[in-house]
């Protein structure tokens, strides 16, 4: 269903428009951070709808506010002393409140909270506290309604979000001319208990609250500046992405790019809904948009998305004459990895070979035992174990529609002296997956970024 059938006939076009803006971790690890958040909400009166993480680090000798709840909770359930730890967490909250001269009141809640982890709390409730209550100091300083998550967010027993939530959510939402707190990272079970997202769900949170409140944007504000080309501990000074697709987002960080928490594309992608990732200390620059389709100007420029990639993985590669002609065969072989529980990521072929790349973790301590079973079960010719190699993701959905971008790849790979072990694209064009030895994977990734960014 569009937003617009969601609201009714002719209600889309003519209602307020609005933004969510999800605030991330060192956007709030500080009152001097929050004073750049509030700024940043008052500088557009459509940012009307602010989902916080729990405080980050200050700086490198710091401690997340949620790995001190998690110490808590571990020393809880030992029954040992955790009251260091939390005593650290009562500081960081009320040095805040004290620092933005915010009457009072956050202390009664921590108190609360310690007689609830004296008593027996989960591990989920715990944790979720880190936004629940930077979210009702935020609630507070903003002059905004506080949501409590748990009254309208249902996790379902996969982890993902229940269909309920979005008329849940959305009711709680529904007065446009408001401005609202809703802490990220968490929900309730079915059963009604606060459940937690993994870790780095207040991304998912935000893309919920988007979604249910049929939003216009939504904003991600993090430390960067948007996302970049390449890593830039590989590639020095890679160029920034003004657009991309959720679907060129996906495989780039299906490679190993941090981009989004992998889960928080899906409820925005699903109704179109454009995110856009900013730097909450640079708040002039644009940063990144991520679109369902990108823009004709960008078309125009863009011939590659990204370069992205892993060392992780290992290869099996079994060859048998005439295999081409012998029913299952590629069904058995995969067989023997689905009765083991081993996903695969990529399983190229040939006429007379397949090869099966997985994650290498997968295979430690039954990589022999694999290799014996494949020949006795498959009678084939021969079996090679590669245990490591780097994968590469040239990523980019204009890649179908220009000439010469696989040429320019291997061009800059063989200029490079780089020998490529494999070779795999996608029915859809949307990527080309080389694979070479991790000790050539630096190399590899700085000669293709260079073939298409001068």
């Amino acid at each position: 269903m569009s937003q617009s059938d969601k609201s009714g006939p002719g209600k889309a076009r003519h209602r307020a428009s609005r933004f969510v803006c999800k605030f991330g971790g060192s956007s709030l690890s500080g009152a001097d951070q929050l004073r750049k958040v509030r700024a940043i909400i008052e500088a557009d009166a459509r940012r009307s709808i602010i989902v916080p993480s729990a405080p980050g680090k200050r700086d490198s000798t710091d401690t997340k506010i949620t790995d001190l709840l998690y110490l808590c909770h571990h020393a809880a359930s030992l029954g040992a002393d955790y009251s260091a730890s939390f005593d650290q967490i009562v500081e960081r909250f009320t040095g805040i409140e004290s620092d933005l001269q915010i009457a009072p009141f956050i202390a009664q809640h921590l108190e609360h909270f310690r007689h609830e982890m004296a008593r027996g709390v989960s591990a989920d409730y715990a944790a979720s506290r880190g936004e629940h209550f930077c979210g009702l100091l935020l609630a507070n300083w903003l002059d905004a309604e506080f949501i409590e998550p748990a009254d309208c967010i249902v996790i379902s027993p996969n982890g993902l979000v229940d269909s309920q939530t979005w008329e849940l959510l959305g009711a709680k939402l529904a007065d446009r001319s408001k401005r609202y707190v809703i802490p990220g990272f968490y929900g309730r079970d079915a059963d009604g208990q606060v459940r937690t997202f993994s870790r780095g769900g207040s991304d998912v949170s935000g893309a919920v609250a988007a979604r249910a409140a049929e939003a216009d944007l939504y904003e991600n504000w993090t430390d960067v500046s948007g996302l970049l080309m390449a890593d830039p501990r590989i590639v020095e000074n890679p160029r920034p992405m003004k657009e991309v697709t959720y679907a060129e987002i996906r495989e780039l960080s299906y490679m190993g790019a941090s981009v989004l928490h992998e889960e928080a594309m899906a409820p925005v992608r699903e109704v179109g809904i454009p995110v856009n990732i900013r730097n909450t200390n640079a708040p002039e620059h644009p940063g990144t948009r991520i679109v369902a389709q990108l823009s004709p100007e960008e078309v125009a420029t863009t011939q590659i998305a990204g370069v992205a990639g892993k060392t992780s993985f290992a290869m099996i590669t079994v060859g048998k004459n005439l295999m081409n002609r012998e029913v299952g065969f590629v069904y058995r072989l995969l067989g023997i990895f689905e009765h083991r529980g081993i996903p695969f990521e990529h399983c190229p072929s040939s006429i007379d070979s397949v090869s099966v790349i997985v994650e290498s973790s997968w295979l430690e301590g039954q990589a022999e035992q694999i290799l014996e079973e494949i020949h006795r079960t498959l009678e084939a010719d021969e079996v090679d174990f590669v245990p490591q190699i780097a994968l590469i993701a040239i990523v980019g959905e204009e890649m179908a529609h220009t000439p010469g971008v696989a040429a320019r790849v291997f061009s800059a790979l063989s200029t490079s002296g780089i020998n490529v072990r494999l070779i795999n694209q996608g029915a859809s064009e949307l990527n080309i997956i080389v694979g070479v030895g991790p000790e050539d994977y630096p190399a590899a990734v700085r000669a293709i970024y260079g073939a298409f960014v001068a």
